[in-house]
């Protein structure tokens, strides 16, 4: 789960930076450069998100239960 986020986050910088950078049309219903902000914001958010949850080593290994005491 955490590659994926890795890519996911890459992907929505990539088209937030295309929205606010490389395209020059105005629309009347949408703000194309606010949009590209929101989504760059949220990649990047995700992206150190994803960072730290790498470094922190996610969860722990499962470790199975101690078997149970013989009976006396």
């Amino acid at each position: 789960m955490v590659y994926s986020s890795f890519g996911g986050s890459l992907f929505l910088i990539a088209v937030g930076a295309i929205l606010r950078f490389a395209i020059n049309t105005d629309l009347d219903w949408i703000e194309l450069h606010t949009t590209g902000d929101i989504l760059m914001g949220t990649g990047a958010a995700i992206l150190l998100l994803t960072f730290l949850l790498t470094m922190w080593g996610g969860r722990p290994p499962y470790e199975p239960p101690p078997p149970p005491p013989p009976p006396r």
